[in-house]
């Protein structure tokens, strides 16, 4: 698995962290001092309009989980994945894809999202 793979698969894991403290502390190891997250729902611009945007994205969808579909696609600081939300080993009830964009030091400092399948 490549170092980006790696760091895809556990800025996924943040998604689907439901203990407050240990997803902040992912946050603020995964991404720069001032990331920005943007999707067809809304902008969040710094670790802790991230956290809460996870947060709420966790109360909106309960007991469901994001995973990886497929490979990550990288080059230079960009990388590109889709993922799933949906329920542990269930068909996927959302798709959608994100476009992240590195530091040098490897860490998230903006990623675009964007949704392909989403419930009626």
């Amino acid at each position: 698995m490549s170092d980006v793979q790696q760091r895809v698969e556990r800025y996924l894991a943040v998604w689907n962290e439901t203990d407050a403290d240990a997803r902040r502390a992912a946050i603020d190891e995964l991404w720069t001092e001032s990331p920005v997250y943007v999707d067809p729902l809304g902008v969040a611009e710094g670790r802790d309009a991230i956290d809460a945007f996870v947060g709420a994205a966790q109360q909106q969808f309960p007991g469901l989980v994001f995973r990886a579909a497929g490979t990550v696609d990288a080059h230079h600081n960009v990388a590109r994945f889709t993922w799933e939300l949906g329920p542990e080993g269930g068909e996927a009830i959302v798709v959608g894809f994100d476009v992240a964009t590195f530091d040098d030091d490897g860490r998230f400092d903006r990623v675009t999202g964007f949704l392909d399948k989403v419930p009626a």
